[in-house]
């Protein structure tokens, strides 16, 4: 018997943002479509599990990434969901509850203009932190060159971030303190691919044709509001993913993928600082010291720098992007070297010596004894405070009194909330797995060796993710046991089309360092319907499938050259299946 599956419309406009996302707020049922398929029904290519890309725990039948899995209800957990989807999505400011805290520099205000619906940031043709949809982080670091013997530049994995700004660089900041870069100063440009250095001619064939194009971005020394300012710098972009499926992700157990690692080195040379080949073992560098001191093999991000979801991304991102303090992160998201420009920057300084003397003024803290030379001492001192040794330096000043009476900026319960919601989050089912065309294309997508890298499925175990404080605290507090207060998913058939494994693809302007994680695949497909675009890659710089596909053999040393040479040549009809296929997934 065939069964309904319901599609939600979903697109959520910049004048939402200020508005819940709760279920009163979604479109009404006139924008419902139902379509009658052979959804959950198994055919000659597919196995009926695969139209749960999340498996039966972490699947949603609508056609949104903002659903809610299966435990989250059956855990009576849909309030705290809501709470959490609230946090995302709504504006973070200085003083106002809920959301206060917010600075004294930042990188966003808001969770969702990065994740525009909950999913990939958008291309931009600018960089303004403000610009809804600008998921870019800016990437400032010192290049150590190199180049594949058909010409192409990369960095090598021995280039490090610029210490003059943080890591995820803030251009917005309280006044009267200057960001620590200049934004009007940011130059972006994308530029068009002329040729392809591994000789793969910019047209099919059959005599149709594609383009490439990937950004340029540079940031004059001018721009950086620190003292000192950096030399020797190059930048990239890299933007946010989408967010729906991280608690699957989080629960595939580390003992299969260093099976997956064992695998792959046999074929392919892999991240030396994840891989020790000749140990065919993890190498030191793939482990990551949790805050309580557990290690744990890491698995999140491009650049494969977290190990748990509850240390990951996004319980990393509410703190830092708003910079947002909370119980186990105490402490500003600056650096020293901001934190000395500001201290000398005489307009800085007068501001505050002639609007600081206020109780209940946001600049108090900064005051201290009203001299220029007390001022710039404090300045120093609480903009400099950004590290947990120093949180007591930041509490003291700037907690202790107004403007916060030594509250929490973000409490734990709204954290709990907000990590509820994060690992809660389902992924879209599978679309049109009875049609003809998406199956020849999830067969031909095989053939060519697309899977080598974006393995279909996994299947999870048990789940043991790990607990961080702030988590253990609120769990404390309500007498649960921390262990079990997060959804979780054990023994899931889950297909991410990833596996969790960094390749290199060696194009032109890179990612850093040029090792990237596999993306997954599940939902993207929906980009279109649920963000208003369909980007892709690491920087967005592949407007559609086919410019994604084909960036992929852009040098011959790619992981993925063989398999991007044997797409080129296939028939029309062939890619055209592969694209329908992976928009399908």
């Amino acid at each position: 018997m065939k069964r309904t599956m319901k599609i939600m419309m979903l697109g959520i406009a910049a004048s939402s943002l200020l508005v819940s996302c709760s279920d009163d707020d979604k479109p009404s049922n006139e924008n419902l479509v139902t379509e009658e398929s052979a959804f959950g029904k198994g055919n000659d290519v597919f196995t009926a599990s695969e139209w749960y890309p999340g498996g039966e725990l972490g699947t949603t039948t609508n056609a949104s990434y903002s659903a809610p899995t299966t435990p989250v209800s059956e855990m009576g957990l849909d309030a705290s969901f809501k709470k959490g989807e609230d946090n995302f999505e709504h504006l973070y400011t200085f003083t106002e509850a809920p959301r206060k805290g917010l600075g004294p520099a930042w990188v966003r205000n808001s969770c969702i203009y990065c994740h525009p619906s909950y999913g990939h940031g958008k291309r931009m043709t600018r960089y303004r932190a403000n610009d809804f949809g600008n998921g870019y982080l800016l990437v400032v670091y010192h290049p150590v060159e190199a180049y594949t013997s058909d010409g192409v530049r990369y960095t090598t994995n021995a280039s490090g971030y610029i210490s003059e700004v943080t890591g995820m660089p803030q251009t917005k900041a309280m006044s009267p303190f200057k960001a620590p870069i200049d934004e009007e100063q940011i130059d972006l440009q994308w530029l068009e691919v002329k040729s392809m250095p591994s000789g793969l001619p910019m047209q099919f064939p059959d005599g149709e044709s594609y383009s490439l194009i990937y950004p340029e971005i540079t940031i004059p020394q001018t721009a950086f509001n620190t003292n000192p300012q950096p030399t020797n710098y190059e930048v990239r972009l890299e933007s946010t993913i989408g967010i729906y499926g991280t608690g699957l992700l989080d629960a595939i157990d580390t003992d299969d993928m260093k099976e997956q690692y064992q695998k792959e080195s046999a074929f392919v040379e892999l991240n030396p600082n994840m891989w020790d080949k000749d140990a065919n073992d993890w190498a030191a560098g793939a482990y990551y010291t949790l805050a309580d001191g557990e290690k744990r093999i890491k698995k999140f991000t491009y650049a494969m720098t977290r190990a748990s979801l509850q240390d990951g991304a996004g319980a990393n991102a509410i703190w830092n992007i708003t910079n947002v303090t909370r119980s186990d992160r105490h402490y500003l998201y600056s650096t020293p070297a901001w934190a000395k420009a500001m201290s000398e920057d005489d307009e800085v300084i007068s501001y505050i010596q002639a609007n600081g003397n206020d109780q209940t003024s946001l600049l108090y803290p900064y005051y201290a004894d009203g001299t220029k030379e007390g001022i710039s001492a404090r300045v120093n001192e609480i903009l400099s405070a950004n590290n947990a040794s120093k949180a007591s330096t930041f509490e003291k000043y700037l907690l202790n009194g107004a403007p916060y009476n030594g509250e929490e900026e973000m409490s734990d319960r709204d954290y709990y909330d907000f990590m509820v919601w994060h690992r809660g989050l389902a992924v879209p089912a599978a679309r049109n797995l009875d049609d003809a065309t998406v199956q020849r294309g999830k067969t031909v997508f095989t053939q060519i060796g697309c899977t080598s890298c974006h393995r279909p499925s996994w299947k999870t175990k048990g789940d043991n993710y790990w607990v961080d404080n702030s988590i253990k605290a609120y769990a404390s507090s309500i007498g649960a046991d921390a262990n079990s207060v997060l959804p979780q998913y054990p023994n899931q058939t889950i297909w991410p089309y990833t596996d969790m494994v960094q390749h290199r693809l060696f194009m032109e302007n890179d990612i850093r360092t040029g090792w990237c994680r596999t993306t997954p695949l599940w939902g993207r497909g929906l980009s279109l319907l649920l963000t208003g675009a369909e980007d892709r890659l690491h920087d967005c710089r592949a407007r559609n499938e086919i410019e994604a596909i084909m960036w992929h053999g852009y040098s011959k040393q790619s992981d993925a050259y063989a398999s991007t040479v044997k797409f080129y040549n296939l028939s029309k009809e062939d890619r055209d299946a592969v694209v329908k296929f992976i928009q399908s997934i």
